[in-house]
């Protein structure tokens, strides 16, 4: 019986699992390891800070599907894998051996990048780790018009210093800093410039400058200018899990597992990555959200063929994507290439499309009839 191990409780992994239940994999013994029992949705993230919604509204529990696809669950952290052994280590000091292994681990924000960030910084990856300290921090947080200041201007930053905002309107001041240059970089002119917008409207102060250092009440800019913080948030850019230097296995030049079109490993076809930890050599736009979401079912496919000696296919990302940014105050920016639209409504289009995604991964899979 060969062993398949999942590792990390990512959006293609839960494919997996659904996909497992409605077929069971056959003459395999799967487990899935993950630090957390649900799966939380990034995308939903923003609208909870912003208390639109309560936690089990964005939250899957990976139990329930890993029972109905007869994969055993266990809670664990990976610090280690050792590629040519066939084996990852746990932080607590367990090791796992594998025949086939499939990487779904997500991306962390390096704390190390800027001086006292790791002492002070509230980093919003793992977004299940942010989730609690979040709200841990509302709950106490006893400063009257406490300073909050949010460090990196891609989407996610962005997201947040509104959320927060709204959240704390009247009682908290918050400040974007963006790291150089206008929020949203990557966008197209319209998205940016609407984003600007939002952030003027909720009252965000955006510092186009870089921070070089965070101290327990203060932040520094490049330039020397000093900025008063009680609570520094990390949104910056993401980056591997460092423990993967010593994998063995083949990297790109950030240090993400560099994949194939048939999404395993470029050194070692015994594994397979998808989401925010793997890079596609041949579509390197290919990562996080919608991405790892779609390549659930081929990631699920080619599992299941090289287990049982099949032939794999290939999965081909799609170049675009819809992108749903969320402004705090129940309005939405959509972008879609080069079109763009912004408003009350889009809020509703997005809160229906992310509340149909929860329910259709709770709700219990259908086996395949015989």
């Amino acid at each position: 019986m060969r062993r398949l191990l999942l590792l990390g409780g990512g959006h293609a992994h839960l494919q997996v699992l659904r996909a497992f239940a409605a077929e069971p994999l056959p003459a395999a013994e799967v487990q899935l390891v993950t630090p957390w029992p649900q799966l939380t949705y990034s995308g939903m993230v923003p609208g909870l800070v912003a208390g639109h919604y309560r936690l089990p509204d964005c939250v899957v529990p990976l139990g329930p599907p890993a029972a109905r696809a007869k994969v055993m669950l266990r809670e664990g952290r990976a610090v280690a894998i050792d590629a040519a052994a066939r084996q990852v280590s746990l932080a607590d000091g367990s090791v796992l051996p594998y025949d086939v292994l499939s990487l779904d681990i997500g991306a962390v924000i390096d704390a190390d990048a800027i001086p006292g960030a790791r002492e002070f910084g509230l980093s919003v990856r793992p977004i299940e780790g942010f989730v609690e300290r979040w709200e841990a921090w509302r709950q106490r947080a006893g400063t009257p018009s406490p300073c909050i200041v949010v460090v990196g201007g891609g989407a996610a930053g962005s997201e947040l210093a509104l959320a927060m905002a709204w959240r704390l309107r009247g009682t908290a001041r918050v400040s974007l800093v963006t790291g150089g240059e206008a929020p949203l970089p990557g966008y197209p002119r319209a998205v940016r410039e609407r984003m600007l917008r939002a952030l003027k409207r909720g009252q965000v102060t955006v510092l186009e400058g870089r921070c070089v250092e965070i101290g327990a009440t203060r932040l520094l800019l490049a330039g020397g200018a000093r900025v008063a913080c009680d609570l520094p948030v990390l949104a910056l850019g993401a980056s591997a899990p460092p423990w993967l230097c010593d994998s063995g296995l083949a990297l790109d030049g950030q240090g993400f597992v560099a994949t194939g079109p048939t999404l395993q490993s470029a050194s070692h076809p015994e594994v397979f990555a998808a989401g925010d930890v793997a890079c596609r050599r041949d579509a390197p736009h290919a990562r996080s959200g919608v991405y790892a979401l779609r390549a659930g079912a081929p990631l699920a496919l080619n599992l299941r063929r090289l287990v049982a000696g099949g032939a794999l296919e290939t999965h081909s990302p799609q170049r675009r994507a819809l992108n749903l940014l969320a402004c705090g105050d129940r309005q939405a920016i959509a972008s879609w290439g080069a079109w763009s639209a912004e408003g009350r409504w889009v809020w509703r289009w997005k809160d229906h499309i992310d509340r149909g995604f929860i329910a259709r991964l709770t709700a219990p899979d259908r086996p395949r009839r015989a």
